[in-house]
C-alpha cells in the first residue's frame, strides 16, 4: 500500500539537502577532516543520546503534560579502532547543573592526547535551545567548523581552545550530515541490547506492601557498550568513509 508522502516534508527534505550553503557547509567539513587525517590526526566522534525510563523497564507509561518520566544521557567516543578508552559517563539529565561545564571535556582529550596523540574530535552540529548560546559574537562565519558546541543532554561544552591545549582539533558536523557519524548506529546497538536482555540484569522482590524491581543499570549500560566491538567499529567507520568519498566527489 503505498502512502502519501506530505509535501510540507517533501519541501523541507528537498531545500535541506539541496541547499547550496549546506553543500558549501558539508564540502568545508570534510576538506577539513581529510586534511587533519592525512595530517596525523586520528577521527573521533563525540557525542550523546537520551535513554529514557520506559527503555530500560519495559513498562508502557501513560503521555501526559504535567508528567516528567526520568531520562538518562549517556556521553561516549568512539573512532574506527574501537570506543575510546575512557570512563563513560550515564547522566540523570534532571540532576544536571544549570550551566554548561568544561571539565569532562578536558578529562576526554587528555585520554585521548595519552592513548592515540593528536585527534579530530568530531561533534554533531546540535540546535540550541532557544535563549541560550553557544558560540560568542567574535566568532567569524569562516571558523564555524570549530565554534565550541555544547552538548544540550548533559550540558557538555566544548570548546576548540580546550582541544587545542591537548593538541586536538574540534569539528562541527554539519546538521543536516549527521548520519555521517557512526555514533548513530553505536548507540542503536546499545538500545536494542537494553531491549532484548533488560529481563536478565532485573531483580524482583516481593513484600507484604507489593513488589518491587530492581534494575542492574550500570551493569546493563556497560554490557550494552561492549556489544559494539571494534569490529563493528571498523565496518560503521568504514562505510562513513565510502560515504565521505561520495559527497566529495559529488560536491568538489
Amino acid at each position: 500500500m503505498f502512502k502519501v508522502v506530505n509535501p510540507l516534508w517533501k519541501n523541507i527534505f528537498y531545500k535541506m539537502y539541496n541547499d547550496t550553503s549546506v553543500k558549501t557547509q558539508c564540502l568545508q567539513y570534510l576538506k577539513t577532516l581529510r586534511r587533519l587525517q592525512f595530517d596525523g590526526h586520528q577521527t573521533i566522534f563525540f557525542g550523546e543520546s537520551n535513554i529514557p525510563e520506559s527503555l530500560i523497564t519495559g513498562e508502557t507509561l501513560p503521555l501526559r503534560e504535567n508528567l516528567r518520566y526520568p531520562t538518562w544521557s549517556i556521553v561516549h567516543a568512539g573512532g574506527s579502532q574501537g570506543w575510546v578508552p575512557w570512563r563513560y559517563r550515564l547522566f540523570l539529565t534532571d540532576e544536571l547543573p544549570m550551566s554548561p561545564r568544561e571539565d569532562i571535556f578536558h578529562e576526554l582529550c587528555a585520554s585521548l592526547t595519552e592513548s592515540y596523540g593528536k585527534c579530530a574530535i568530531v561533534v554533531k552540529e546540535m540546535k540550541q535551545p532557544l535563549g541560550t548560546k553557544d558560540q560568542p559574537d567574535n566568532v567569524s562565519k569562516g571558523n564555524e567548523l570549530s565554534k565550541a558546541i555544547i552538548l544540550h543532554l548533559s550540558n557538555i561544552k566544548c570548546t576548540p581552545q580546550v582541544a587545542k591545549e591537548y593538541g586536538h582539533e574540534l569539528l562541527s558536523m554539519p546538521l543536516a550530515y549527521s548520519y555521517l557519524s557512526p555514533l548513530d548506529s553505536a548507540w542503536s546497538t546499545l538500545k536494542w541490547f537494553i531491549v532484548n536482555n533488560r529481563r536478565q540484569f532485573s531483580l524482583m522482590s516481593t513484600q507484604m506492601i507489593g513488589s518491587y524491581q530492581y534494575i542492574l543499570l550500570r551493569d546493563l549500560i556497560g554490557s550494552g557498550v561492549d556489544k559494539m566491538t571494534p569490529a563493528r567499529w571498523r565496518a560503521l567507520t568504514n562505510k562513513v568513509r565510502r560515504w565521505e568519498n561520495h559527497y566529495l566527489n559529488k560536491y568538489s
